[in-house]
């Protein structure tokens, strides 16, 4: 795919693309910033998500809160709730287990010095009784200076895992994408993630990405909802500018099809950003499947807000995704 070309097709077209956009309002957490949230997802009849609290001013200095939906958009922190070492927040079911990720920062004296993706693991039937502290406890992480490690549960109950290596490869790209499958979540270990085959043809010269949310399909494949990044030179200011992007993976074959841009910045509403290189960014989510057919899109927005999209479902001819419940 040629990634500026499709944005910018998608920037032309927002207009018959997008049904509905919204930034999302946190209670709780007022004079911080919360961006790059999970999705949501379902626990005794209450929905939640996670999000990454941060001040604005600030950088690689945030934790990561749970949030219970309070109304349209309208989201309320879980005061009882535990602060998590975490950036960038995701969630994931297998066996059974509430799964949250993010990206954890090491510093030493105030220095960046790596990062890894952690995991926490839980039973979230607790949550539905009112006691969402200390459920979630660190289970794993993966290799060092890895972020975008994601889970999917297969159909024959296995797990598929998604890497992220983030280097300069032969044909340019700056990253690439794994995947492995493993019997159990015990299993997930930093030298499966590592040693997971690529799969080819994402990425171009001075391309980077990764998948953010991983969904079994009907007929067996697997929906990803992902990222994508380049940089562009604007009005004498380097972009990092970020895609919401989807595609279908056979896991058998570890083939990549129906590549797509499904959100940019020029979707959400407009606002500031973290920093002027990052006004074009939007941090995915991934997708929560609504009653009408169509999906929400959530994202980090600019790197200072949460949004929320609606778009056409990305897998139509798969099957309807499960959205995450307990």
């Amino acid at each position: 795919m040629n990634l500026p070309k499709e944005k910018a097709a998608f920037d032309r077209s927002v207009g018959k693309r997008v049904y509905e956009s919204a930034l999302l309002t946190f209670h709780g957490t007022e004079g911080y910033d919360v961006y790059n949230p999970s999705i949501p997802f379902w626990i005794g009849g209450h929905r939640y998500l996670f999000g990454r609290v941060e001040k604005r001013g600030k950088w690689a200095s945030s934790v990561v809160r749970l949030f219970r939906e309070a109304g349209p958009d309208l989201w309320e922190l879980v005061r009882e709730a535990d602060n998590f070492p975490l950036e960038d927040p995701f969630v994931s079911a297998a066996e059974g287990a509430l799964l949250l990720g993010g990206t954890h920062v090491k510093k030493v004296f105030d220095r960046i010095s790596g990062y890894n993706t952690y995991f926490y693991r839980g039973d979230a039937r607790a949550f539905s009784q009112g006691a969402p502290e200390g459920v979630l406890v660190f289970e794993t992480c993966g290799p060092d200076n890895m972020k975008d490690i994601r889970l999917v549960e297969l159909s024959d109950g296995r797990l598929g895992v998604f890497s992220r290596p983030r280097r300069r490869f032969a044909d340019g790209a700056e990253a690439r994408i794994g995947f492995a499958v493993i019997d159990s979540f015990s299993d997930l270990t930093p030298e499966v993630v590592d040693n997971a085959p690529f799969i080819e043809g994402l990425f171009g010269a001075g391309q980077w990405g990764g998948v953010n949310q991983a969904y079994l399909l009907p007929d067996g494949k697997i929906g990803v909802i992902g990222h994508a990044s380049f940089l562009e030179m604007r009005e004498g200011e380097e972009l990092q500018v970020y895609c919401n992007t989807s595609f279908v993976l056979d896991p058998e074959t570890r083939k990549a099809e129906e590549y797509a841009v499904i959100g940019t910045a020029a979707a959400y509403p407009g606002g500031p950003a973290k920093l002027p290189r990052l006004i074009d960014c939007v941090f995915t989510s991934g997708i929560y499947l609504r009653e009408d057919g169509r999906a929400d899109l959530y994202s980090g927005v600019r790197d200072v807000a949460s949004g929320r999209i609606v778009i056409d479902y990305p897998f139509a001819g798969h099957g309807a995704i499960r959205n995450i419940g307990f």
